[in-house]
Formats: structure tokens, sequence, C-alpha cells
């Protein structure tokens, strides 16, 4: 069994929806445990009322009463509470180390992490993670870098190891876009032509480059990566294979997206 510890997110475009469609096409079993009720559609985020940690709780102990968990991973975890109540669960229950997707805001500009709760990501989650997959503005905000180009994605993903990661996915797809999170205009600082992921996994790095897809963006891409990654840890893969394989599957769902899939 999968485990998803993650935002719920009514549309189905991202989160634990995205998250258990992922599992169920790698043939996995899903399961999953809600953060937070959020309140959106393909327009953005409008709100969302987040779960205690004794709810958190509550939703996992019967899980692993009854199920074996093989892999598991992470979406909006919107407090310090629910982020610290995890991390004693992890301990606690001897779960594996999760994959985590740090979601911090929502491409509509919704923040999905409050701002006391990013440093306990970072001081408790990370440690005990076996993957953290920021994009390029979350990984800007984690490591207080400024990235133009692959060698800031390079220089971002060392900064995290270096604050305790064990691996580190830094995805490409926000490198040639104004940034989110500094909220500054620029002009775009790479050509559109591939894609292109960054990983350090205990200092042996790996670049993916792939053709970039034109297409509109698609909701959802970081949780079905993050997904797709842990399932494929599930079935005993390596990480650098479980990210190969993960992004082309992303990539076979951008190809596939209906029009009205972003926001």
């Amino acid at each position: 069994m999968v485990l998803t510890v993650a935002g719920f997110d009514p549309s189905g475009g991202a989160g634990i929806i995205a998250d258990i469609k992922t599992f169920v096409a790698f043939n996995c079993q899903p399961a999953a445990a809600i953060t937070s009720l959020t309140f959106q559609n393909s327009d953005g985020v409008f709100g969302a009322a987040h779960e205690s940690a004794q709810s958190l709780r509550a939703q996992i102990l019967p899980i692993v009463e009854e199920s074996r968990i093989v892999a598991c991973k992470t979406g909006m975890l919107p407090t310090p509470e629910i982020l610290l109540e995890l991390v004693r669960l992890i301990r606690e229950l001897d779960l594996p180390a999760p994959v985590v997707d740090p979601v911090l805001r929502s491409t509509s500009g919704y923040e999905l992490m409050k701002a006391e709760a990013i440093e306990v990501l970072l001081t408790e989650l990370l440690p005990v993670a076996r993957l953290i997959t920021p994009n390029i503005p979350e990984a800007e905000k984690l490591t207080g870098l400024v990235i133009k180009d692959e060698a800031g994605m390079h220089a971002a993903a060392g900064k995290l190891r270096a604050m305790g990661a064990r691996a580190v996915l830094v995805k490409g797809g926000h490198l040639d876009q104004r940034s989110e999170i500094r909220g500054q205009r620029s002009e775009p600082v790479a050509p559109r032509g591939q894609a292109i992921d960054v990983l350090d996994d205990e200092g042996r790095v790996t670049v993916f480059r792939t053709d970039w897809i034109d297409s509109p963006p698609v909701r959802g891409t970081g949780c079905i990566l993050s997904a797709a990654i842990a399932a494929c840890l599930a079935q005993g893969m390596e990480l650098q294979e479980a990210v190969k394989l993960a992004r082309q599957f992303v990539a076979d769902a951008i190809r596939n997206a209906p029009l009205r899939s972003s926001y």
C-alpha cells in the first residue's frame, strides 16, 4: 500500500485525488490522509480548512494497523502542527521515508503553507525524507537562492542537501517564467527547448533532459510526479529509475490533458 498525506482538491485536478489516480495507474493500492480541505477549481484556490494534528493521527493509525505501507508521499502540509505530527508518526510507526512535494502556494497565488511551517519542514521533515521535489520558486523560497539557470538548480539542490536532505529533485519547469515567489518582473531566463530537472541523490547528480511539451500549464503535475516516484519506489526501483519513469508519466499526462486544466 502507498500512502499520500496531502490536501483534498474537490475538483480532482491536484492533491489527494491526483495522487490516488497515479498510484492506481502504477498498480499500487492507495491510502490517503487529508491535511486540509481546499476550496478550488480550475480558476484558482478560494480557501482552505486545515485538519488538526489529532485528526491526522486518527486517520493514519487505523491504516497502519491494518496494512503495510511500503511507500509514502506528502503534499500540502499547511501548519507546523501537522508537520510535527507527521514526523512523529513517521518515527513512531517506522513509516517509509516519504517523497516530499513541498507545496508552498498554488499557481494562482494562494498560500498553501503557513510561513512558520516552512522552517519546520526544513528542520524536521527534510532529514527524514527520501526525496524532496521543489520546483524553481519553491527551491528559491527554501534556500534563499536566486535560480536563473541550470547551475542555479545544481546550487539549490546542493544547499538543500547540506540542510539535511538525503535527495533533492529540483524541477526546472518554472525556469523561464517570471518568479512567482519574488514577485519581480524579469525576462525569461531559459528557452523552452528542453525540460530540465536536476537530481542530487546523496551527492550523485543526474540531469534529466527531455523535449519541452508546448501546451497550456497543467494543474497537479507536481502531485502526479511525486506520487509516481513514490509508486515506483514501492515497486523496488532505485531512485534514479523511479524519477525517470515518473517524468515520462507526467509528460504523457501533459500531452493528454484537457484544454481547460490550468489556473
